[in-house]
């Protein structure tokens, strides 16, 4: 950014593991899919090392720990998506800080985007039910686009349907860095979202536990970017 630009910055969020956490209600909606063929239900922590690239890639992971046949996978997935749509948000909650940290971030004037691996209409309705839409200026989902991420295109997507430059991108996981690396975009880490590895291999410019240190956080780096 310009250093004569001061306008804030865009802000693009990840949702599942960064703004919500969802892992609850898709863990039940794989079970009660699994219930449906007679297979064994799945525990919750082998559950989250499944979420990240999206629920057909979910599926198929589940799928293998089962050692179900591959032709299998339509039907598998079929029935999660009906599974999960029917009770979306059941036990999916913002985690603590979340709805504060976004009204301080719009009220600063960063116009925030959503991208996530998650299909666009299920994204939407949980926005919607857990009053988290009125956020968001930019939403891209899984099904947005040809390709979801960690290809960089839905970030750059979100980022493009912004009222301003790009600043930061905010996630959880191994998927969210690989991408903000992709989209040369600088990568605020939420550590208690579901990455797998430690925050050390994650590359990132902030790392936060708590969303009430956030709005801080994007200060610091609009200040940084506007002396660049």
């Amino acid at each position: 950014m310009p250093v004569h630009d001061a306008r804030p910055g865009g802000i693009v969020f990840d949702l599942d593991g960064t703004l919500i956490d969802s892992a609850p209600d898709i863990h039940a909606a794989v079970n009660r899919m699994l219930a449906g063929i007679g297979a064994a239900p799945l525990d919750m922590p082998t559950v989250v090392s499944f979420i990240g690239h999206g629920l057909p890639h979910l599926v198929g992971l589940v799928r293998a720990h089962h050692g179900i046949d591959a032709g299998e996978q339509p039907r598998m997935l079929a029935a999660m998506m009906t599974q999960y749509a029917a009770h979306p948000v059941a036990l999916t909650r913002p985690y603590p800080g979340v709805v504060a940290a976004l009204t301080r971030l719009q009220a600063a004037g960063h116009p925030l985007g959503l991208c996530t691996n998650k299909p666009v209409a299920a994204t939407h309705a949980i926005l919607d039910a857990l009053d988290l839409s009125r956020f968001f200026a930019a939403v891209i989902g899984g099904d947005s686009l040809p390709v979801r991420k960690p290809d960089p295109a839905p970030l750059h997507a979100a980022f493009a349907a912004l009222p301003a430059a790009r600043l930061v991108y905010v996630g959880d996981s191994e998927v969210d860095a690989q991408t903000s690396h992709a989209a040369q975009v600088p990568f605020a880490l939420f550590t208690r979202g579901y990455r797998k590895s430690p925050v050390a291999d994650l590359a990132h410019v902030v790392a936060f536990d708590d969303f009430a240190d956030l709005p801080a956080h994007v200060a610091d780096l609009q200040h940084a970017l506007t002396q660049c």
